[in-house]
């Protein structure tokens, strides 16, 4: 509010100050352009006002039409799973047995069974004469209201359940000709209806109503309309939709509302937005009007004031405004001063660049660096690599001259090109200077290196001859290997000078800093490449445990590196190296190879879950890969389950839904790892019908310190179950976790609670004693 007090009051003196001028030229014009700024930013300003209503309008309208679409699709899943869960009593031989004798205690014992299985409020029997048998609760069904529709062949609608409406499914029971119906139904009360509407999008109020208790406002509605009403608070938008009845005298009606008053809420801030906006360009012009009003009279005084400037050696030039004449003369001496400058940068450009390459030289480098240095610190270093092309005076003796220069010409386009954010230069002869500033810590300046040598360490064609070229490449990283220009660049020829002893072709970091860490990452490359040409590696597996049944109903397989001098190393440390050098492909399908033959070997129902990297989703040969495991193995394609992060699903979308398809057609099953930690999690649920959810430990463990953590993961197991997903929660390490995960409906459990990963060797022993302990039970 202050600040729209002070914009005022600075209107009111801008436009005062004009007044007093509007006696002369300017001030007459400055005062016009004020107001008619002021009239079109006010029209504008109204014409985006009624344009923001009508948008909010229309996006509530498509809101609401979505949610529709999600409330039939979420009804008519529900009643497909009672449909289906139906289905395997109805074709129970026993079942139909009974039904075939009246054996009227296996019939309820039956149908009650499957209420509590199927999780639904009833289940009951209709016979073709209309008469019922029903499990608790769903006495009140009644079967002769349902009997026409349920012989026109209709299955799924909504019937009346005790007063209460409730979406039911009816399979029939054939021996083998129709003898009658088995009926699921679920309530439809108040809570049931707030829980779907907590799925959809946008928050709307839903209920399901008959049409003849609908009000008078709501009768008048038509059916899939959109249509305004007065709300107790507000505005509603209100849309009805017709649901199909299984029941004769039965209209059901979903009524979803949503409220435009919030709707047009959300959009106040963009209304006070534009009217500030609105009143700064009035000030603005105001501004502008009074500048242009002081130098109408001052064209000449500039000019003047450039040529004196100009004069004392500074460049200056002049607006070309006023009289025609005025301009033109402005024009010359623009021109004139342009000319000048030009032919001045010509001659520094040449005091600064290489002529054959084009390239910055040592000189303008070495000033680079110099302003490098002066703003380098720990977290903005300054990288320097020095290059000298490998036998290039014997390239220039047996190939000649032209040859040479085309040679490091095309070296020079090609550093450029590799590393547009880095200044490349020639120092002459055969040497070249690379300079990367303001390189943060988390920049990898090996990942650097081997980039550099990538560019230099080719084949290239030069006059239809092919030269084969290499590069010594010396490298110093500022402030740990210097703080001066002079400091860097001996480092950096100290390190060429080594890349030179050791060969052509090698590149060498400054020592002793950098250069020890360097070699140990190098070194460790070279034993992990080792290491996957001699299979070093082993699989450790960790249980996946099941809340409800009590057991263990698989195994995750986790890589390990038992590494001859060091010992064993950490998965932190190798398998960065691997996924950046693209090891992790060859690794990837070693694990999942050695994972199906292992379990090949447990108990049947048993599975397995093995870990799939982006990069090797990304790589050809993933599907024949694991059909090739599964066939080797004997392994059943169900008991083989990969798991992949959200991560996968950055780059070409389209490709790895593909893949991952063809992966589930194999018969596999497929995790999404690390649920939540990303932020399109929904989107990919719906893109891709994965089998199991995990739910990331920051989660789980973040449920023992109290805040939102239990309600997220609730949401979390909740969409799961609709959608028929198993959720497993991961790091789960105490007792008291696991109870607070199985109030809110987890479905399986993995950590130290129930094991640490063990060898393959000794997963036949946790099988043997997989129960969880008494004390833990109760404490879930």
């Amino acid at each position: 509010m202050q600040a729209k007090a002070s914009l005022k009051r600075l209107s009111r003196r801008a436009i005062a100050y004009v007044g007093r001028r509007a006696r002369t030229l300017g001030g007459r014009i400055a005062l016009l352009y004020v107001l008619l700024l002021a009239c079109v930013m006010a029209i504008t300003l109204a014409v985006a006002s009624s344009g923001i209503t009508m948008f909010a309008r229309q996006a509530a309208e498509r809101e609401l039409s979505a949610n529709a679409r999600v409330f039939d699709q979420i009804i008519a899943t529900r009643q497909a799973q009672m449909a289906d869960a139906g289905e395997v009593v109805a074709h129970d031989f026993g079942f139909r047995e009974a039904f075939a004798t009246g054996d009227a205690p296996t019939l309820t014992s039956a149908i009650q069974s499957l209420r509590d299985r199927a999780r639904v409020s009833a289940v009951a029997i209709v016979q073709l004469d209309g008469s019922v048998v029903a499990s608790d609760g769903a006495n009140a069904i009644n079967g002769a209201a349902m009997l026409t529709r349920l012989e026109q062949g209709q299955d799924r609608g909504v019937v009346v359940l005790d007063g209460t409406q409730g979406l039911a499914a009816a399979v029939p029971i054939e021996m083998p000709d129709l003898a009658g119906w088995l009926v699921l139904v679920n309530r439809l009360g108040s809570e049931d209806m707030k829980q779907l509407a907590r799925l959809s999008a946008a928050e709307v109020q839903a209920s399901i109503t008959d049409q003849s208790a609908l009000s008078g406002s709501l009768a008048s509605i038509g059916l899939g309309e959109n249509t305004t009403i007065d709300g107790a608070n507000g505005q509603l938008l209100v849309r009805i939709s017709a649901i199909s009845s299984l029941q004769n005298g039965l209209q059901p009606r979903l009524v979803l509302a949503h409220s435009l008053d919030k709707s047009l809420a959300q959009y106040s801030h963009l209304r006070l937005i534009l009217v500030l906006i609105s009143l700064i360009g009035v000030l603005a012009g105001a501004w502008a009007s009074i500048r242009l009003s002081r130098g109408l009279a001052r064209p000449l005084q500039s000019l003047a004031e450039a040529a004196r400037a100009y004069g004392r050696g500074t460049v200056a030039k002049v607006k070309v405004e006023g009289f025609i004449e005025v301009r033109s003369l402005a024009d010359s001496f623009n021109a004139m001063v342009d000319a000048v400058e030009e032919r001045e940068q010509q001659v520094l450009h040449a005091s600064l660049h290489d002529a054959l390459t084009g390239l910055p030289n040592r000189r303008f480098f070495i000033e680079e660096l110099d302003h490098a240095v002066a703003r380098q610190n720990e977290r903005h270093r300054t990288f320097v690599a020095l290059v000298d092309v490998d036998d290039f005076k014997a390239v220039n003796d047996t190939m000649g001259h032209p040859v040479g220069d085309e040679i490091l010409r095309s070296l020079a386009f090609a550093l450029r090109d590799s590393f547009p954010e880095a200044m490349v230069a020639r120092f002459g002869s055969d040497e070249f200077g690379v300079l990367l500033q303001g390189l943060d810590p988390v920049q990898d300046c090996n990942s650097i290196a081997r980039s550099l040598e990538a560019v230099l360490n080719r084949s290239m064609a030069i006059n239809g001859r092919t030269t084969q070229n290499s590069a010594s490449v010396g490298i110093a990283v500022g402030p740990q290997d210097g703080a001066s220009v002079d400091a860097l660049m001996t480092g950096a020829e100290l390190a060429l000078s080594r890349a030179r002893s050791d060969g052509k072709g090698s590149c060498h970091f400054f020592e002793p800093d950098l250069d020890a860490e360097a070699s140990r990452r190098r070194r460790m490359e070279v034993d992990l490449r080792r290491a996957v040409g001699q299979g070093d590696f082993e699989l450790f597996f960790q249980p996946l445990f099941s809340i409800s049944e009590n057991r263990i109903k698989g195994f995750e397989a986790l890589m390990r590196w038992p590494h001859g001098e060091q010992g064993m190393i950490s998965p932190a440390q190798f398998i960065p190296i691997a996924e950046e050098t693209g090891l992790i492909v060859q690794m990837g399908e070693w694990a999942v190879r050695e994972a199906c033959r292992q379990a090949a070997g447990w108990p049947g129902d048993i599975s397995v879950a093995v870990n799939i990297s982006p990069r090797q989703l990304t790589s050809d040969g993933l599907t024949t890969c694991v059909a090739q495991a599964l066939a080797q193995s004997g392994l059943p394609a169900s008991r083989l389950e990969l798991e992949i992060t959200e991560s996968v699903f950055i780059g070409d979308v389209e490709k790895t839904l593909k893949i991952l398809h063809s992966l589930k057609a194999l018969g596999v099953r497929v995790a999404l790892d690390d649920f939540g930690t990303g932020y399109s999690s929904l989107s990919y649920l719906r893109s891709f019908p994965f089998d199991k959810i995990k739910i990331d430990q920051s989660f789980v463990r973040a449920m023992g310190e109290g805040g939102s953590a239990n309600a997220i993961v609730r949401a979390i197991t909740t969409l799961a179950d609709a959608l028929g997903m198993v959720t497993l929660a991961e790091g789960v390490e105490t007792p008291e976790l696991l109870a607070a995960l199985r109030g809110e409906g987890c479905d399986m459990i993995q950590g130290y609670l129930i094991s640490r990963p063990v060898p393959g060797a000794k997963v036949q022993d946790l099988l043997a004693f997989q129960h969880l302990p008494q004390k833990l039970r109760a404490a879930g």
